[in-house]
């Protein structure tokens, strides 16, 4: 349920569904289990698992989804092995070269024997929409998985105005800022784990870690022109993430005063744990997104049209 990673996006007109229109447009994509022959399926699962009954959970205004994705795999040593000797018996009856489409067809033909006893991966991707601070965000620490979410969602629903947040200044220049300038604000405090890239595609990459970001040796790092590209903080005494300057959260962790915060509820409802867990976990990322946000001067509702 605790979210370790994040990408957020921002509507770019009000998310107005509640969550019973929310609940009928998912179930026409609900997820199934992958035929014999059949190489990936993708679609949606009750969003508390095994526990829950719908496939949008809402708490305090924010509404959990759940996207399921299965896949056979295939190894590609074996594919590339039994299509080189398909190729080769075809050269050696016929005395020429196979064509290209011979080969895909070769290919195909060997994906589709081997598929029925391929094994599968299963992997479930969470996201939460929040209206009220107009975000949708994702547990993912994949951009790719994140846009398979939105395309999904998008699919579902028709449309799903988003967008990525991007400040005017480059994220890497501010990053770099508040480890120069000291002018970090926001109950935000820098950790010990950096990295930096000189410009330029072969310029040097420097990773850091358990050490100090106002040393001296990264004073030294800073001057000869790197730019910080990843950064341990702190947050509100809340949690620590690594910060990334594309804006993903990664390697999210709440501390202990945060979790302590349900004990009191018993452990045997499950159901009543998780829905307590989603409240306080959504709440509190909203919050640490919105001061994250302030940080590079940006609000999820400016991405609002307003026509």
């Amino acid at each position: 349920m605790w979210f370790k990673n994040l990408y957020f996006f921002a509507f770019t007109r009000p998310f107005e569904l509640n969550e019973q229109s929310l609940e009928k447009q998912l179930s026409e994509h609900l997820f199934t289990p992958c035929g014999s022959t059949e190489q990936s399926h993708f679609g949606w699962v009750n969003a508390l698992g095994k526990h829950g009954q719908t496939l949008v959970h809402t708490a305090n205004n924010n509404m959990l989804l759940c996207a399921r994705k299965e896949e056979k795999i295939l190894p590609a040593p074996v594919v590339k092995d039994m299509l080189e000797e398909k190729v080769a018996l075809l050269e050696n009856e016929q005395g020429r070269s196979a064509t290209k489409k011979e080969k895909e067809q070769f290919k195909e033909d060997i994906i589709f024997e081997l598929l029925p006893r391929a094994f599968s991966r299963i992997t479930d991707t969470h996201a939460y929409i929040s209206p009220a601070h107009n975000l949708i965000v994702i547990n993912s620490s994949s951009r790719t998985k994140a846009e398979d979410f939105l395309a999904l969602l998008r699919k579902c629903l028709g449309s799903l105005p988003v967008t990525g947040l991007a400040p005017e200044q480059a994220p890497d220049e501010i990053m770099t800022d508040w480890l120069t300038e000291q002018n970090l604000g926001g109950n935000f405090e820098l950790g010990t784990e950096a990295e930096f890239h000189a410009l330029g595609d072969d310029g040097a990459v420097v990773r850091v870690k358990n050490q100090p970001l106002d040393s001296d040796e990264i004073k030294a790092h800073l001057d000869a022109d790197k730019f910080v590209v990843k950064v341990a903080m702190e947050w509100d005494e809340t949690l620590s993430f690594v910060l990334c300057d594309d804006l993903a959260v990664k390697r999210l962790k709440f501390f202990d005063v945060i979790h302590e915060q349900n004990d009191d509820i018993d452990k045997d409802d499950i159901v009543a744990r998780l829905d307590a867990d989603f409240a306080l976990m959504a709440g509190e990322i909203n919050r640490f997104i919105d001061a994250l946000l302030a940080e590079f001067s940006l609000k999820a509702s400016d991405c609002l049209s307003e026509e």
